[in-house]
């Protein structure tokens, strides 16, 4: 079986690539905790459809709203993304990959219905869950009114 090759530039980049979080990062912790205070339940880190690979970090199924949180670097933030010195031939392809990926997925969970929200991380989430929760329960299904019932009089 032939090694699999690290694009990493030394050992401890690559230990350090090892290491960084895919979910529950800081601002997705944060951003949930928001949420959770406001009423809102979600599910977490799940695909939005069967088809997509893609997981979603914050799903409201019923109200059909996908949230991401995306980070600077693995994103390309326009304000914050820089390409790195060390094999720029290697990141310049992987991050315009991600960014391709990701325009990919809010196109195909939009046609299929569903409203995607995407955050940088170093935005505020006091501001990205006042959002979310706007976006939740404008898209929420009308509940039934509950029938009253009888007193037992």
């Amino acid at each position: 079986m032939p090694e699999k090759r690290s694009f990493a530039s030394t050992p401890a980049v690559r230990r350090r690539m090892q290491e960084q979080r895919t979910h529950d990062t800081e601002p997705e912790l944060q951003l949930r905790r928001l949420l959770h205070a406001a009423g809102l339940r979600y599910r977490v880190n799940c695909r939005v459809t069967p088809t997509l690979k893609s997981r979603a970090d914050i799903v409201f199924g019923p109200s059909q709203v996908a949230v991401f949180v995306d980070g600077c670097f693995w994103h390309g933030c326009p304000e914050h993304y820089r390409t790195p010195a060390a094999n720029a031939a290697y990141w310049e392809p992987k991050i315009a990959g991600n960014r391709l990926r990701d325009a990919d997925t809010d196109r195909l969970l939009a046609h299929e219905g569903w409203l995607v929200l995407r955050f940088w991380e170093h935005e505020d989430m006091a501001i990205a869950a006042g959002k979310v929760a706007a976006a939740v329960r404008s898209r929420h299904p009308a509940r039934v009114a509950a029938t009253p019932r009888r007193s037992r009089s």
